[in-house]
């Protein structure tokens, strides 16, 4: 069998490296670095794990991470209050343990004693500093929002508010250095899971003073407090992890070191592990055909939804009617079963099946379904009339999408199937680095853009709030004051969850169902190869990895 897929991964190299110079893409990985050159001799006699990765880390600035690489990353490097098990369950982290007011809303925290990489203890004055620092005009954090139930976080973070920017008003303070006090605006019965985010994580002031602009640039310009410290950092190239002895559950940890190489498309990643270079290959479709019967085949569903945004910006696609239709005008089965083929799923909803359970027992996916699941002849009937009400009979848009092959893929699908049942529409494919992509969100300069989010807390508002009228992420003009108000409601008031529920469910309805100011593409999922002297390893359902607990069983 090992024979029979290595040359059939011969022949669709050979396949992808015709295509990539078709397209003037990445070329595969030359034969120097196919001979292993990852476990080299001296390595191989520690345990190590080599992996790939698609690119450059982003950013291991806590307060600048928006993505998963850099996400996994720096859980690997920090470890805060609470933290991720090895089954996905919120844990202490530096919390040894905890109390609660009466009223839920003032927690105090005490904390184990634990050390920097440089020996400087970890003190409750390390997290005041850094969720400070995260609130701070100069140094303001995207995922500041998660801060919203600690008391003032949100007129903080509010220009028009008289406390903007003031950030000795947030609710949080150091009672000694191992007791933490924080206070809360109103009771949030999922706090402990936002503080495992890295936003929460803390920082050395001195430290982070001392490296002013080259803070966290280079290896010598970061210390950390986790399972593993960044030893070497090649950037664009490769970068190492070493076990951090100084970690307080160092113990716990049996890899001396993690080395990563970056292989910017799935072949080169599929050919470094054929050659033995690295233990970890994630596979995009074409692939997935190959070794879906492998042993060291594994597949797992995700926490994260994929969805197009509809710049409103655009009058074309302000338009409902168009909206909808765009939004019913292609198979969405199709795209998950034969494009994407890694176990995703098709999506008609933001809130997945199976991901909040309400209070009778019941799934929140219950009371509205699959929103929008039409024909091509029901978007086609709204396609004529949103062009009648526009006065138009034709359409060009700008599709924005990833530069990766499976997702360029998708983009391909999506613009045939909407070009060929919605006549007069005309897509170009605009593929971009996520961090390029990213900016031109953030500045609303597209038409349509592949997007997605995945939950840092297991209930709705995280997906939801991602489209509130004001919220930093509503990168499509979308503004519906019922929505606001469902979803506002929602974030301080947990006087009822079974009312709770019902208005987010109809929040939902609203955001999908009635204005399709986003179109579900798919709940992903994730085929990769592991080698069977990987033992632990750890990958998390929002599309993060944790490397605290893998063995080599060499």
């Amino acid at each position: 069998m090992k024979k029979k897929i290595t040359w059939l991964f011969t022949l669709i190299l050979a396949s992808l490296v015709a295509l990539a110079g078709c397209y003037g893409g990445e070329k595969p990985a030359d034969e120097e670095e196919s001979k292993g050159e990852g476990k080299s001799e001296e390595t191989a006699k520690a345990s190590v794990l080599h992996l790939a990765a698609a690119g450059e880390i982003p950013t291991l600035k806590t307060n600048g991470q928006m993505d998963g690489l850099s996400e996994t990353i720096l859980q690997n490097l920090y470890e805060g209050l609470f933290k991720l098990d090895a089954d996905d369950n919120i844990v202490e982290g530096i919390v040894d343990t905890y109390d609660v007011s009466e009223d839920g809303s003032t927690y105090t925290f005490h904390l184990k004693e634990a050390v920097w990489s440089n020996d400087e203890p970890v003190t409750a004055d390390d997290f005041v500093y850094a969720w400070k620092r995260n609130m701070h005009p100069e140094t303001f954090s995207p995922h500041a929002y998660l801060m919203g139930p600690v008391k003032n976080a949100a007129p903080i973070q509010d220009p028009d508010s008289e406390l903007y920017g003031k950030v000795d008003e947030l609710g949080v303070k150091a009672v000694d250095a191992s007791t933490l006090e924080v206070q809360l605006d109103n009771t949030v019965p999922y706090f402990t899971e936002l503080l495992a985010h890295p936003v929460f994580y803390p920082q050395n002031e001195k430290f982070v003073a001392e490296q002013g602009e080259q803070y966290a640039l280079e290896p010598e310009n970061l210390i950390t407090n986790g399972p593993f410290v960044l030893d070497s950092w090649e950037h664009d190239q490769k970068w190492v992890l070493k076990k951090n002895a100084k970690y307080w559950n160092a113990d716990t940890v049996k890899l001396d070191e993690v080395n990563f190489k970056v292989a910017k498309d799935t072949a080169t990643e599929v050919n470094l592990y054929e050659t033995d270079t690295i233990d970890v290959a994630t596979l995009s479709s074409e692939f997935v055909d190959v070794y879906k019967d492998h042993a060291e085949y594994t597949t797992s569903l995700k926490s994260e939804v994929y969805f197009l945004r509809m710049n409103q910006k655009n009058p074309h696609l302000a338009n409902v009617n168009i909206r909808k239709a765009i939004d019913m005008g292609w198979d969405k089965e199709q795209s998950a079963e034969s494009i994407l083929k890694n176990g995703s799923k098709a999506a008609y909803w933001l809130v997945f099946p199976g991901f909040v359970e309400t209070t009778n027992g019941g799934d929140f996916r219950d009371s509205f379904g699959d929103l929008n699941k039409g024909t091509v002849e029901e978007a086609q009937e709204l396609w004529e009339k949103g062009l009648g009400e526009l006065g138009i009979s034709e359409m060009s848009l700008e599709l924005l999408s990833y530069d990766d092959g499976q997702r360029k893929s998708v983009a391909e699908y999506m613009k045939n199937q909407l070009e060929k049942n919605l006549p007069g529409l005309k897509i170009t494919i605009n593929q971009q680095p996520n961090k390029q992509k990213l900016a031109l969100e953030d500045v609303q300069d597209y038409d349509l853009s592949h997007s997605g989010w995945r939950n840092d807390i297991a209930d709705p508002v995280e997906f939801l709030s991602v489209f509130l009228s004001d919220g930093p992420y509503n990168w499509q003009d979308f503004k519906n004051d019922q929505f606001d108000q469902f979803v506002k409601k929602a974030m301080v008031d947990f006087s009822d969850n079974d009312q709770r529920t019902v208005e987010l469910q109809e929040a939902e309805d609203i955001l999908i169902g009635q204005q399709a100011a986003i179109s579900p593409m798919y709940q992903a999922g994730s085929s990769r190869l592991v080698k069977p002297h990987v033992k632990g390893f750890v990958a998390h359902a929002k599309n993060t990895y944790s490397y605290q607990w893998v063995t080599i069983e060499e």
